[in-house]
């Protein structure tokens, strides 16, 4: 069993800390939150294997608070764990402002300071982390994280201020930050190395960070996901989704309604297509068009439906797929095919779409033919 003691553990990355922590097997982990009494501290200092220490200061009243907390605690622990003889490992989040003479950046780096002659003087191991500006569920809005207080602000419809778009910003994702600090758990110094890397971090601008939440929010109106192959894009989805309201989770969709039923468009990429959904009264029958660079794939989720193919050049010769909600599957529409889709029951039945491209109304690549050619038809090449 390995004991683990997360100091700051009611902050930001110490929330997400514990909470995968909590998921793994064989650790024991015990908490120290801001303002607690110290004998609390010293009593999980002296079981301790491996200490997470996250307390600090960020936005005092005044700065002499950065220096108090920033290494005055980094001081006490570290006296401590000296007196009594103990060498957890120690893993310190630190910051990449310590590089700069202002306060807060030359109290964490006095702090690192304070943990690297407690290494050089016991042998203990020291992790530094010198984060850049971390985001992600859970962080304080208006506190000191841009992303998190431009996701709360769109998410409750403001408008953001921007003081300096060009301003280069440097991040890196919670979930990354807690996967570095897992694999603490068992790794091996490094002799003489004190600073440790998170793998992945993301460079843009404040002007490009507004940019994207902006899109990201304009997704329930243009229904268009954002690139999300794109890893910051994603997370940032993943980020502005944890800040809107609890009632504010769902939104309507328009209906296209006309005497055939519904079609509802649910999700758009440049990338991936479109997905929609229809729904059709008793004999209805959907299509009868082809396309030359479009393709579909068709899925009955209620009801039974007829969906009918032909190429273009085969004459007659019809291909049939009778599809229903009893046996759940996907019909490929290839281009040169014309297709229809027919409902077969007395009852409305529900078919989802998805077409590898967006909807250009100045360039549809939808041509009308009957799939059950007659004499009017005229041949299609």
């Amino acid at each position: 069993m390995i004991n683990v003691l997360v100091t700051g553990a009611g902050g930001f990355i110490g929330t997400n800390l514990i909470d995968r922590l909590h998921r793994q097997k064989g650790v024991c982990v015990k908490q120290y939150h801001n303002g607690e009494d110290l004998p609390l501290l010293y009593e999980q200092l002296n079981d301790a294997d491996i200490i997470y220490h996250l307390a600090g200061a960020n936005r005092p009243q005044n700065n002499e608070e950065f220096a108090r907390v920033n290494r005055g605690l980094t001081e006490l622990i570290t006296n401590y764990l000296k007196e009594h003889h103990k060498t957890p490992k120690i893993v310190f989040s630190s910051t990449t402002q310590a590089e700069l003479d202002i306060p807060y950046g030359l109290s964490k780096r006095a702090a690192e300071e304070v943990l690297k002659n407690y290494s050089n003087d016991t042998g203990a191991e020291v992790y530094i982390y010198r984060l850049p500006g971390v985001f992600g569920k859970w962080c304080k809005p208006h506190y000191n994280s841009v992303v998190a207080t431009f996701c709360h602000e769109l998410a409750h419809d403001r408008d953001i201020d921007i003081h300096d778009a060009n301003k280069a910003l440097d991040l890196v994702y919670i979930d990354d930050v807690v996967d570095s600090f897992m694999d603490c758990l068992d790794r091996e110094k490094t002799e003489g190395k004190f600073y440790c890397d998170i793998t992945q971090t993301f460079h843009t601008t404040v002007g490009e960070l507004a940019q994207k939440l902006y899109e990201i929010k304009d997704m329930r109106k243009t229904l268009i996901i954002p690139d999300l192959s794109n890893k910051l894009t994603k997370y940032l989805y993943t980020t502005y989704l944890s800040y809107l309201a609890e009632n504010n989770f769902s939104y309507s969709l328009p209906a296209h309604q006309d005497e055939r039923g519904s079609l509802v468009e649910l999700i758009k990429s440049h990338q991936a297509g479109q997905v929609f959904m229809s729904t059709s009264r008793k004999g209805v029958i959907r299509g009868n068009h082809y396309h030359h660079t479009k393709v579909e794939k068709f899925c009955v989720i209620k009801g039974v439906a007829n969906i009918k193919l032909r190429e273009i050049d085969s004459g007659e010769e019809l291909i049939t797929y009778m599809v229903s909600d009893q046996n759940i599957e996907m019909v490929d529409i290839p281009p040169g095919y014309t297709h229809s889709i027919e409902n077969v029951t007395d009852d409305e039945i529900i078919v989802l779409f998805w077409a590898n491209e967006l909807f250009d109304p100045d360039n549809p690549d939808t041509f009308s033919l009957n799939v059950q050619p007659n004499e009017n038809d005229e041949k299609k090449g």
